[in-house]
């Protein structure tokens, strides 16, 4: 069974980190599993389509280092998008009848 094949059945971040028995924090995976699990994508193409389980495992601990040392970049387009939001003083209104 191939790699990709062993992986393709995971449903869950943690599924992932325990089948390539790789260590992680919960508390990292609980705040940023899907940017994780992201991450590795992109650093898997960048490795191309012969990647073994090695670079895979080595794939996974660096998006999971990436997180949990606070360097990982937030990538989905909400995220991107999203404005900051400021409302000027002068903006607010009263709620309701006043």
């Amino acid at each position: 069974m191939s790699i990709q094949e062993k992986l393709a059945g995971l449903s869950s971040a943690e599924q992932f980190f325990e089948a390539l028995d790789v260590p992680f924090d919960q508390q990292v995976v609980n705040v940023s599993r899907l940017h994780i699990l992201k991450r590795f994508r992109e650093l898997l193409r960048d490795k191309g389509p012969e990647a073994d389980e090695t670079q895979y495992r080595e794939a996974l601990a660096a998006a999971h280092a990436e997180f949990a040392e606070g360097r990982g970049a937030k990538t989905f387009k909400v995220f991107k998008d999203s404005m900051p939001g400021f409302v000027s003083l002068n903006d607010l209104r009263p709620v309701g009848g006043a």
